[in-house]
């Protein structure tokens, strides 16, 4: 087939041709938007999940339903290495320039900047050189203590209260938030606490790997009752058919049901991993029906290429001894793993695994499903890890 018609896009955070399954996210986000627009309470959102179901996605579909509500957005991801307020500040300011430019009364955006410009002021006393280009007094004695945890809240508080005050409302929308601190986090919980019960025109879309939910209850006891805890999955069967047959029907191409009940087993319905997969049969075809036959050429080469890439980036950033923990679970089967399973295999104490276990989850690789369980964060590692170490080796 065409190559250039191919209509899969298996791109980090690359809109899929069709998002199906997801309606029930989407409609609750919708709900959020329009509620809060009406300065009626409802609960933001936080989105978790394994990497490749489509967080990023859903992330870029939901601004684009805050646009339609008419919404000022902001949209950013975290970093392991860029602290919170460093990431915030320019979008804040961004965001503040539009809202000074609407028409209204009072001068309650001039007070944000200006409580910006202090916020901002803290964080160069603290981390050394740091500007955005704000040209306004500070306002002393807001957001200026240089304790996150006090002065997020102020910050947003301003920000919500300007927005108000011309009529607007807010949406920021922030990708892998688990990068974010312990201390961060929990100023992102109380900044949005602060927001929702003087029912300012702000809302958070969050999203994140399976551990954001846990350590957001760490961080604070009340964000199970300020966030409603989204889990974006895998898609099932007849979800995940669709994502691979709509889009190729739309163009006369169709597959045969045996090649989509394949692919559905290869990928286990993970959407990243279907666009992979129909983009490879997609472009090894040279007719319709695409075939078994096909598939399984295919997959081939898929493998290959995710061994090179998606799966390579993240093995070459572990140590020998985070492989050896790895590659302990993944002789274990898919999973979930009991750690002290893993302990066994490796001959070690169980309390021994702890530091590695740790810097895994840390690093993203990892994740805790349930206590005293331990699983993969990206999707078909374990099969990655058999690939790239075939044999295993007790220490």
């Amino acid at each position: 087939m065409d190559p250039i018609q191919n209509p899969y896009s298996p791109g980090a955070g690359a809109p899929p041709p069709e998002l199906v399954g997801r309606d029930q996210i989407l409609d609750q986000a919708w709900v959020l938007l329009g509620r809060v627009r009406q300065r009626r309470p409802e609960k933001s959102v936080i989105l978790t999940g394994l990497r490749g179901v489509g967080k990023t996605v859903l992330l870029n579909e939901i601004e684009r339903i805050a646009r339609q509500h008419l919404y000022h957005t902001l949209l950013l991801e975290a970093l392991e290495d860029k602290p919170l307020g460093v990431l915030l500040s320019p979008h804040l300011r961004t965001l503040l320039y539009e809202l000074d430019r609407l028409a209204g009364a009072g001068d309650r955006v001039k007070r944000a900047l200006a409580v910006l410009r202090s916020f901002v002021g803290a964080i160069k006393v603290s981390m050394g050189d740091f500007s955005i280009g704000l040209d306004i007094e500070p306002a002393k004695g807001s957001a200026d203590s240089g304790d996150i945890e006090i002065d997020l809240p102020n910050l947003f508080v301003a920000v919500g209260e300007a927005a108000e005050d011309r009529k607007a409302a807010v949406a920021l929308l922030i990708d892998e938030v688990q990068y974010f601190s312990s201390k961060e986090l929990g100023a992102l919980i109380m900044a949005m606490h602060k927001v929702q019960q003087r029912q300012l025109p702000i809302v958070l879309i969050g999203a994140g790997l399976p551990i954001l939910a846990g350590l957001a209850g760490e961080s604070r006891s009340y964000a199970e009752r300020l966030f409603a805890f989204l889990e974006v999955g895998a898609l099932s069967e007849a979800d995940a058919m669709r994502a691979l047959a709509e889009p190729a029907q739309a163009r006369g191409v169709l597959f045969e049901p045996e090649a989509l009940r394949e692919i559905y087993e290869l990928t286990k319905g993970y959407p990243y991993f279907l666009q992979v997969w129909g983009y490879w049969c997609w472009n090894l075809a040279e007719r319709s029906p695409i075939s078994l036959d096909i598939v399984r050429a295919a997959t081939t080469k898929v493998i290959t290429h995710l061994d090179q890439s998606f799966f390579r980036v993240r093995f070459d950033r572990l140590t020998p001894g985070e492989k050896d923990f790895l590659r302990a679970m993944a002789e274990l089967g898919q999973g979930p793993y009991r750690v002290g399973e893993v302990a066994g295999l490796l001959e070690v104490k169980t309390t021994s695994l702890s530091p590695v276990r740790a810097k895994l989850i840390k690093k993203g690789m990892i994740y805790s499903p349930a206590h005293g369980e331990i699983a993969f964060t990206v999707p078909l590692f374990d099969q990655f890890m058999r690939r790239v170490i075939p044999e295993f080796k007790r220490r």
